[in-house]
């Protein structure tokens, strides 16, 4: 739009809808003029002023500690595990462990540039499934032993277990795939 479209619009209309009082400006002169010649009493001076944003700020800051750090001076988050229930979880947890780790070296050993994609792609859902048990163990910890979380963790080590032997097998046949490829060759 061009300022003469501007201006014919806003010819007609008008703004003005209150009117100034007759002694508008002779009293804000002397509200002006008061202000200035105002002094400031004993107890209001300029120290009382100073202190008013630092006790602002102490305050503030003691609201803040009282919030926040209570919480985690009192309730420290502490993750529990399976060992934390009981004995038979702490056995449980312990053969499930132990077993992962001995499969994990199985696969290590058995890896070939032929599975190496296989055994990366399996390390990656091992992963996900470990951020999802530290997600389960913090949630044993808020909801105070819940069985349904307690066998949520159980059923976890058992899908780790579950895909590494898969993995193991898979990697066992590609080897016998191999091996009979190599076989045929020499023939």
């Amino acid at each position: 739009m061009n300022d003469n479209k501007l201006n014919t619009i806003f010819k007609d209309l008008d703004f003005d809808v209150f009117e100034t009082p007759e002694n508008h400006e002779s009293d804000f002169l002397k509200r002006l003029k008061d202000a200035n010649n105002e002094k400031p009493s004993k107890q209001g001076g300029k120290v009382v002023n100073l202190w008013k944003p630092l006790l602002l700020m102490v305050a503030c800051l003691a609201i803040g500690f009282f919030v926040f750090g209570q919480g985690f001076l009192i309730h420290p988050t502490i993750n529990k595990d399976l060992a934390s229930v009981s004995e038979e979880m702490a056995t449980t947890q312990s053969f499930y462990s132990t077993l992962i780790e001995s499969e994990l070296s199985k696969l290590e050993q058995q890896q070939t540039p032929e599975t190496k994609k296989l055994v990366e792609d399996t390390m990656a859902q091992l992963q996900a499934l470990e951020k999802d048990y530290q997600q389960l163990k913090k949630d044993l910890t808020e909801s105070g032993n819940d069985k349904r979380v307690i066998y949520a963790m159980v059923s976890n080590f058992q899908q780790r277990i579950a895909l590494l032997q898969t993995v193991l097998l898979t990697i066992e046949d590609i080897n016998q795939l191999k091996n009979q490829d190599n076989e045929s060759n020499i023939l």
